[in-house]
């Protein structure tokens, strides 16, 4: 996923983000059910993604938010596990996110920033980094956040060609991903290429862990500050060696509750009353600075942006996982499964002509 793309010099109109509905709880224990009848060709398009696998690959779970309540809930299939079918998909199983997480992370540092502990402004000054004339000497957590440090690092996924990410996740960087990727050179100036790598998530993540701890410690910050508030109570997070959180590919949630962090930028980052994240961090994960040119995607800061009229903007995965929070049909939809590359963008064919259907409903 490399490409070169100026910032976007327009300033962007966001869709405002509803309030919690006066009627309804939050969703902190449970979310709401709601007995909304979609059209026939809603249901159509809600079978279709479970059932047609050549253009989707397999679906694991379906979560719908709208207005507050769930309205859509389906599971199917089993995990898949080295030797035989693992276990069956349902509303208890803890699903991997993949890249999701990135999201995740953008929420921890969001509030860190709130917290006043950490400056996207200050520059990444590692031990590995320190030498003046060294450009990486010069990487802010702002470039960091937008993948514009300028490191070289492959993000391919496929295992006969050279790739970064692999090499960090399942080989010689496994151990300590953070220095892995900050081992990388410089290809480009900090701020002017823009290039999505996990390497740079794992980093952003270091950089959080010098702050709060690893391991453990920080498990425990993104529980009692992120997870717990919102009602997040069965997850989990996956570490390296040196207990810096995998930030670019690494936490297990229930769809459910995959929902319910997104609802948390739905509602600006707000939750009950609570301001969990700053509501300006969340404009900012939904304010597009770069077009990956590969997919046609724009990126912001840890989240991608639609471009649509609805203001969507989505956590997403390998393999087709996906939360998108779309604030003008105040709306949540979260997918997990395995879908191939080739087949990805019919997942965002499917949910374009899902959203059309929802908004033709009023």
């Amino acid at each position: 996923m490399n490409s070169n793309s100026d910032h976007f010099g327009q300033p962007v109109s966001l869709p405002s983000l509803k309030g919690q509905p006066p009627h309804l709880e939050w969703p902190t224990i449970e979310w709401p059910v709601g007995t909304r009848d979609f059209s026939a060709k809603t249901e159509t398009l809600i079978e279709e993604l479970f059932v047609d696998s050549s253009s989707y690959g397999e679906t694991y779970s379906l979560v719908v938010i709208k207005d507050g309540e769930l309205v859509v809930e389906r599971y199917s299939g089993q995990l898949p596990s080295f030797d035989e079918r693992g276990e069956v998909v349902s509303a208890s199983t803890q699903l991997l996110s993949w890249s999701m997480a990135k999201s995740m992370l953008h929420a921890v540092v969001g509030i860190l920033v709130k917290d006043e502990l950490i400056s996207l402004t200050e520059n990444c000054l590692t031990e590995m980094w320190k030498d003046p004339d060294d450009p990486r000497s010069r990487i802010t957590l702002k470039d960091l956040l937008e993948m514009r440090d300028g490191l070289d690092f492959s993000e391919n996924y496929v295992e006969s060609e050279a790739s970064d990410v692999i090499e960090m996740l399942f080989g010689k960087g496994q151990n300590d991903v953070a220095r892995y990727a900050m081992s990388r050179p410089s290809k480009f100036l900090p701020g002017e290429h823009f290039n999505y790598s996990s390497g740079t998530s794992n980093i952003v993540s270091s950089i959080v862990s010098a702050k709060i701890g690893y391991g453990n410690q920080l498990e425990k910050f993104i529980n009692s500050r992120l997870l717990s508030p919102i009602g997040v109570k069965s997850s989990r997070l996956g570490f390296d060696e040196k207990g810096t959180w995998v930030a670019s590919s690494y936490a297990y949630l229930r769809a459910r509750d995959a929902a319910k962090f997104g609802y948390l930028y739905l509602r600006g980052g707000n939750w009950n009353g609570l301001q969990i994240v700053p509501s300006s961090w969340v404009d900012q994960a939904r304010t597009p600075l770069s077009l990956e040119e590969e997919s046609g995607w724009l990126y912001s800061k840890h989240w991608w942006c639609a471009n649509d009229r609805f203001g969507t903007f989505f956590a997403s995965g390998y393999e087709g996982q996906f939360i998108f929070v779309v604030p003008a049909l105040d709306m949540i939809i979260v997918r997990f499964g395995r879908t191939t590359k080739e087949k990805s963008e019919n997942l965002i064919n499917w949910r374009d002509r899902l959203l059309a259907c929802v908004s033709e409903m009023g």
